[in-house]
């Protein structure tokens, strides 16, 4: 029996969009907020900050935040192509891939994150939280490139709940 991997896991969802639409849904503010964000700020490498229709590029740093919770994460733009592949810092040291590629009438988005320490800790809310927050997100860029729904529970009577 193959042991259980700490360190990284690998999602996958098939969108039917345009590579260009799903490329923008994370490196544009004002995309990655209509299915993930409350609030997506940029700065560029001098520390000035990007318009929300701007793309990222490597050396941009984010400050994020969720609806429902206080949390700012912040990170680092380690890698932008400008096409199909985009990677950057999160919960500390790990690092998040996203892969971009056409398949048939879909894009195909295989996101992967690494480098998670072995800790009780980050166990429990690296490695088992963010994949299950990033499975929960990933079916919300799928609904809302598609059909339009957002399926964030954004009430803060009700939390924490599956879409919150």
């Amino acid at each position: 029996m193959k042991n259980f991997d700490w360190t990284s896991f690998t999602l996958k969802i098939l969108v039917k969009a345009s590579l260009s639409d799903i490329y923008n849904s994370w490196t544009k503010s004002a995309e990655i907020e209509r299915w993930f964000l409350k609030d997506a700020t940029f700065t560029d490498a001098e520390g000035n900050k990007i318009n929300k229709d701007e793309q990222v590029k490597k050396g941009y740093s984010y400050k994020w935040i969720w609806h429902l919770y206080d949390d700012v994460a912040t990170g680092k733009i380690t890698e932008a192509n400008g096409l199909d592949f985009i990677q950057f810092t999160f919960e500390g040291e790990c690092l998040v891939d996203v892969k971009l590629s056409v398949q048939k009438d879909y894009v195909l988005v295989e996101l992967t994150q690494k480098n998670i320490p072995t800790d009780d800790n980050s166990k429990q809310h690296i490695r088992l939280g963010c994949h299950n927050g990033w499975s929960f997100y990933l079916i919300n860029l799928k609904s809302i490139y598609e059909g339009g729904l957002d399926l964030r529970g954004k009430d803060p009577d009700f939390k924490p709940m599956l879409n919150s």
